[in-house]
């Protein structure tokens, strides 16, 4: 491990000299379970990329800025640097280059299990690599060590009511826990810059280990006796030890959440709960502040609370026509469901253009676990159904379904019925990607955001004068 702690000008002067030293590292580094090590080696060599990148291109155009991008929710600006996952329209998310299928193949996986464990999407959203069986082992050890809470945020979650929403409770928890953290307090104390990412990589990895903690007790508490969730076993992953606080012990349940903690970790730097992390951690606010503010967008019915919306109109299908609806059954509730100025939940994205591959892959988990389930059936043929309909009114750009159109139906498969509950799934598994990028944020000693707004009557008076 000492070969981590080589300075970045004496490992190039070295390399000169030593040309197989390089291999040597790159060997370390595969075989290393220490992240942060390896981080730390790393990030001197991006800071030198995109230092030299700016100094050559900073003042290039990467696109122009219309009226309509300004007041539609600054929708298509290039603004944002996002490392850890790039969304592009035609060919869907991809994490550090690799898509979802990719991930799923070649992510390490539990013994006997087929879906990727988060733990390896984690480390490889912070390297850019895909992590041995090892380093995910360490990672989940080392994330069950780190995952008790303190008293008083034990205190707090025991003593919200069970009428506040999960997600409030949650932010809730998250904005108490900041009373941990080690980057406020290195930062108080007056640490150089240039340290601030490690002690944001300490606060994410406490953040992310006692998130299903905190998510656990808020789901027994809300919607079951109350009961304490029991200890974790620091022999088995992150997700096998979240489902079993949950309270349930089904071995399927437990490899579809290992697969929806994965998929629903990043979603590139400009959806909302990315954003918002990305937005107040540029102020330097900790990442237990920083994420609670994100959580507080995920909340939000245009973002993680759409999968709850979709259940709710399935629920109306249902009891209007009943689980054997027939495609036409189906159209002429559809172009209703239009015609009354409302849309079709779970169908379309604000980048996207093609179905969204993280409903590919769950819908394959159906199809591999619950094929005869009634509701996953009368999701598939929604699915055969809406893209035509919505390609007919002229008006949809993308008449394809996204994420939520399906996660919803397989957690009430395996008993999660408390709709409530579904957008803390979605934050805790969120963490992972937002935190990754905000450790990137700091190494890489991206300012506070701050763009600049206009008036309506400035604009017309700067386009007038244009």
């Amino acid at each position: 491990m000492a070969l981590f702690r080589i300075t970045t000008t004496r490992i190039a002067e070295t390399q000169r000299v030593f040309p197989q030293l390089s291999v040597l590292l790159r060997q370390l580094s595969d075989a290393s379970t220490d992240l942060k090590a390896i981080l730390a080696a790393r990030i001197p060599k991006e800071q030198e990329r995109v230092k030299s990148f700016r100094k050559q291109h900073g003042a290039t155009k990467v696109g122009e800025v219309t009226v309509d991008m300004m007041y539609g929710g600054m929708r298509g600006i290039k603004g944002l640097v996002c490392e850890t996952s790039v969304l592009d329209p035609d060919e869907g998310i991809r994490f550090r280059g690799y898509s979802i299928p990719e991930c799923q193949k070649l992510l390490p996986k539990a013994p006997g299990g087929s879906e990727p464990l988060p733990e390896g999407l984690f480390w490889l959203l912070i390297t850019g690599d895909i992590p041995t069986d090892a380093q995910v082992k360490a990672i989940s050890k080392e994330w069950a060590e780190r995952a008790e809470l303190p008293a008083h945020v034990v205190t707090l979650l025991n003593n919200l009511p069970t009428s506040l929403h999960p997600m409030s409770q949650l932010s809730a928890a998250v904005t108490a826990l900041n009373s941990e953290s080690k980057f406020a307090k290195a930062y108080a104390s007056g640490v150089h810059k240039s340290k601030f990412w490690e002690y944001i990589y300490e606060d994410s990895m406490d953040l992310i280990a006692k998130l299903p903690v905190v998510a656990a007790t808020i789901y027994r508490n809300s919607f079951k006796d109350g009961s304490g969730i029991g200890a974790i076993d620091t022999s088995k992953d992150w997700s096998y030890n979240f489902t079993t606080m949950l309270g349930y012990d089904n071995p399927e349940f437990v490899e579809l959440m290992r697969l929806y903690l994965t998929i629903h970790s990043d979603h590139e730097g400009g959806n909302v709960s990315a954003h918002t992390v990305h937005l107040v951690g540029s102020a330097l606010s900790d990442p237990y502040l920083s994420f609670a503010a994100g959580l507080n967008g995920l909340a939000g019915p245009l973002h993680g609370l759409a999968n709850q919306e979709v259940l709710i109109w399935l629920q109306k299908i249902r009891k209007q026509i009943g689980d054997k609806a027939t495609e036409e059954q189906l159209k002429d509730f559809i172009w209703k469901t239009l015609k009354s100025g409302q849309v079709v939940p779970g169908y379309g994205h604000a980048v996207l253009r093609k179905t969204d591959p993280r409903y590919t892959c769950q819908r394959e988990f159906a199809l591999k676990h619950l094929p005869n389930d009634a509701l996953f059936q009368l999701v598939s043929k929604i699915y055969k159904v809406v893209p035509p309909i919505l390609l007919e009114t002229g008006k949809v750009k993308n008449p394809w379904p996204n994420v939520d159109a399906h996660s919803g139906v397989l957690l009430q498969y395996y008993g999660l019925k408390e709709m409530n509950y579904y957008t803390v799934l979605f934050g805790v598994s969120r963490a992972l990607g937002v935190l990754a990028s905000l450790v990137w944020d700091r190494a890489l000693g991206l300012p506070i955001e701050r763009p600049k707004s206009m008036s309506t009557d400035g604009l017309m008076k700067a386009l007038k004068a244009a």
